[in-house]
């Protein structure tokens, strides 16, 4: 009698904002307390490089006079409030079980709040698998005392690299899942050492970085270039694999996007 064929183990970390959800926790959040200029407030930080892209939210939660008032139930109820993209309790199930031999331990490493991503996440992600920014409060008042942890930039790759560690796994068996400028740092890490990398979004600044881009409002999206490229599947297996769990992929196109801008040189005279 054969013996069942050993599963190969990897690590599949994802981001959460616009990632696994469609907003932003910390507009979200703005919106909660009557302050609908957070993105202003973030692109002012990011001019001045005051903080590593993906921790402004945190930043104003310690400095700021509107955000200092946030506690801990504020950011549960964030959490509430997020919108989801559908099926990422499928894709876990579906990376937990196993496909062809390959079984995906799936994490959340974000930069957002632990608990809005906890209380987002609820009933879909176990909390033991997210690595959110953690705070420490305050027993007394309940305010935000300073940050513990923060998984934004460096830190992103630091979150990476101690999962790697714990789940005793070899550089090229992690993949790792973004969406904007704050993944750079960490998608750059991962393809170093033979990762995997995946980009949803066609934000300049990682869709050149990633092994490939993919595109859709629903989660399950990102078996698609895992199916293709880490397991080896052609696009008829990837299509039946979908259907036995009772979906089908509508529209699947493949493009390739150059952008281009082009100028006149100083000096250049007209042809």
């Amino acid at each position: 009698m054969a013996k069942p064929k050993a599963s190969r183990e990897y690590l599949l970390a994802s981001d959460f904002d616009q990632t696994l959800s469609f907003n932003d926790s910390g507009i979200v959040l703005g919106e909660l307390l009557g302050s609908p200029d957070f993105e202003q407030k973030v692109k002012g930080l990011a001019r001045i490089n005051l903080v590593q892209q993906g921790g402004e939210l945190t930043y104003l939660l310690l400095h700021d006079p509107e955000y200092r008032k946030v506690r801990r139930e504020h950011l549960v109820e964030v959490g509430r409030r997020i919108r989801l993209k559908p099926n990422i309790g499928r894709l876990v199930e579906i990376l937990e079980h196993g496909i062809d031999g390959h079984r995906f331990s799936f994490y959340v490493v974000s930069a957002a709040p632990q608990e809005v991503v906890e209380s987002a996440l609820e009933g879909l992600v176990p909390r033991e698998r997210i690595r959110g920014t953690r705070f420490e409060y305050d027993a007394a008042s309940g305010e935000i005392r300073r940050v513990e942890s923060v998984s934004a930039g460096y830190g992103k790759v630091a979150a990476l690299a101690a999962l790697q560690d714990e789940l005793q796994l070899s550089p090229d068996h992690v993949v790792y899942v973004g969406d904007g400028s704050s993944d750079v740092h960490v998608m750059l890490h991962v393809n170093r050492l033979d990762g995997y990398t995946i980009a949803v979004s066609e934000n300049p600044y990682i869709a050149p970085i990633a092994r490939r881009s993919i595109l859709s409002e629903d989660a399950l999206s990102v078996l698609v270039p895992i199916l293709e490229d880490i397991v080896g599947w052609d696009a008829l297996q990837v299509r039946a694999l979908f259907e036995r769990h009772g979906l089908q992929i509508q529209g699947w196109d493949k493009v390739r996007t150059d952008f281009v801008t082009i100028r006149d040189s100083p000096g250049t005279l007209p042809a």
